[in-house]
């Protein structure tokens, strides 16, 4: 008789909304956005959709504290990285037992605030838009704020890692090329 037909086997077929943080050689840390390197941009991207997924799922989370799109908003992407990076080190073997309780206890100070962006945002769960922003007299008005209809989550975030990557990438290189262009000095 194999496993599959005792009792309850049925149940084991279903993925369990779990996250289990991959083992990394270093302690947990901030990340600031505007200084990671194309590759450690993507990977943190990765990393950072693994676990809001899981978020999501484990606390039933609605798209008003957490919408399909969060990655194209800024304003969501450190709020969320900071609740991850909260969540890693509350959780971390060597923690004190009461640190989950105190992330708990910030989880909820940080659903409003997540709350707070996305109404500001406009992002819902069917349709985004970019996060509008105030354009202060003299200031020219950069931005189109045309809405999107959400139609594959997930495809979305494949392409927006890749743009984004590039984008650091392109950055990354003309960087290099302007240190390469004062390293050899003015040409005669």
């Amino acid at each position: 008789m194999n496993d599959s037909s005792l009792p309850g086997s049925a149940f084991n077929d279903a993925p369990e909304p779990r996250f289990e943080a991959e083992s990394i050689a270093e302690p947990p840390h901030p990340i600031n956005w505007n200084l990671l390197t194309a590759n450690d941009l993507e990977q943190e991207l990765l990393e950072l959709n693994r676990w809001v997924n899981w978020l999501r799922l484990e606390y039933g989370l609605p798209a008003s504290v957490i919408p399909p799109l969060w990655h194209r908003h800024r304003e969501l992407v450190w709020e969320l990285s900071a609740l991850h990076l909260h969540w890693l080190c509350a959780y971390d073997v060597n923690q004190d037992g009461s640190a989950p309780l105190g992330w708990h206890r910030d989880f909820a100070d940080a659903r409003q605030r997540l709350r707070d962006w996305v109404t500001t945002s406009g992002t819902r769960l069917d349709r985004d838009r970019p996060t509008r922003q105030t354009i202060w007299p003299g200031e020219d008005h950069l931005v189109e704020t045309v809405e999107q209809a959400v139609t594959d989550r997930e495809a979305d975030f494949v392409q927006f890692v890749i743009d984004q990557v590039q984008a650091r990438e392109a950055a990354e290189d003309a960087f290099f090329a302007s240190i390469d262009d004062l390293a050899s000095g003015p040409e005669d």
